[in-house]
């Protein structure tokens, strides 16, 4: 693999994050619209974790002398309801998952060890949201969506009007 090959590699992973950060923000924007502000203080994190990734790939570019592509990988989407939120999100984990664990693959092949770390870095933490994603569509199973998202509220304006 050469440095082109990496450096488009990591230019795919940086769009990703950054469509990733973005998804997140609308999403928990869109909880606050529902109501659900402790879901949409989790969703805040999550896309504060997306930067911090999408930063790191930038990091890397530079010490490449790459020239960063500051784009989406796909455009952002309001969710229906929490399922259709967390399947969305999953398809997504699922696919940064496979990418990053396939470019640490042609990282590795290509000598350079220090990408191949952040690849593999991230494709665990995106591994924990996976998992976190799978727990939550279990319970929306097991116990509804209207009783899952009753967790999620803080009640915090009940008494305004």
């Amino acid at each position: 693999m050469s440095n082109e090959t990496t450096l488009k590699h990591l230019n795919t992973a940086l769009q990703m994050e950054l469509t990733a950060t973005h998804q997140y923000q609308l999403h928990a924007h869109v909880l606050e619209d529902w109501g659900l502000d402790l879901l949409a203080a989790k969703m805040r994190e999550e896309s504060s974790e997306e930067t911090g990734h999408s930063n790191r790939f930038l990091e890397r570019i530079f010490e490449l002398d790459g020239e960063p592509e500051m784009a989406f990988n796909a455009t952002p989407k309001v969710a229906k309801s929490l399922r259709n939120m967390f399947e969305m999100d999953m398809a997504d984990e699922k696919e940064a998952i496979d990418f990053y664990t396939k470019a640490a693959k042609d990282a590795f092949a290509a000598d350079d060890l220090k990408t191949k770390r952040l690849f593999e870095s991230i494709a665990i933490d995106e591994v924990g949201h996976k998992n976190w994603l799978d727990l939550q569509l279990s319970l929306i199973e097991r116990i509804g969506e209207q009783n899952y998202a009753s967790k999620y509220v803080s009640g915090a304006d009940a008494g305004e009007d």
